[in-house]
């Protein structure tokens, strides 16, 4: 019988710890909190995750915000299979309508080309919603990403293959709780 194999094993090293994810989410939802709960109007607050990559992310954060919300999502597919490199953002399902007119907070997992939120955005605009905010756990320091208008941003990191805390490689390491870089043979 084949024994199982750690996936810790596949680390070359943590670029972000659980402690410092958990502390800078808690400053970001005090950030988002005292911004949108100063908006004008009756409309609630929709939060609208990208997953599935932003799901550990938006679980933590969304329980830290103190005000009345709902919770959308959509689905939009950058990377496939064994790539490490982005093949360009597909919308895999429709943005829900029931967005239209509504404050809309984007939560994502990381900012590195753009394509994502600019898909997302322009979306959002057709849909007619009151207004949009974005939040990225992760921003890489690169023009595309750092060129890309954001709202709230948890870290800005270098340009590495990142895994952990919902981020996955081939489906596989969302479930670490620190963001990590993966060994070179890693697969």
């Amino acid at each position: 019988m084949q024994r199982a194999r750690s996936i810790r094993q596949d680390i070359d090293r943590i670029l972000v710890t659980q402690q410092q994810i958990a502390d800078r989410v808690s400053e970001m939802a005090n950030e988002i909190s005292a911004e949108l709960m100063s908006l004008e109007g009756d409309s609630e607050i929709v939060l609208l995750p990208i997953m599935t990559g932003s799901v550990i992310f938006v679980a933590d954060l969304m329980r830290q915000l103190p005000m009345r919300l709902r919770i959308d999502v959509v689905t939009v597919s950058s990377y496939t299979g064994l790539s490490k490199k982005s093949q360009g953002a597909r919308l895999r399902d429709k943005i829900p309508e029931s967005i239209r007119g509504q404050h809309v907070l984007v939560i994502d997992d990381i900012l590195d080309s753009g394509s994502t939120i600019r898909l997302i955005r322009s979306e959002l605009e057709n849909l007619g919603v009151r207004s949009m905010r974005s939040c990225m756990l992760l921003r890489k320091t690169i023009p595309s990403a750092m060129a890309t208008p954001c709202e709230y941003v948890g870290f800005d990191i270098p340009d590495e293959f990142v895994v952990g805390y919902g981020l996955d490689y081939n489906g596989y390491y969302r479930n670490l709780p620190d963001i990590c870089v993966l060994k070179a043979d890693a697969h």
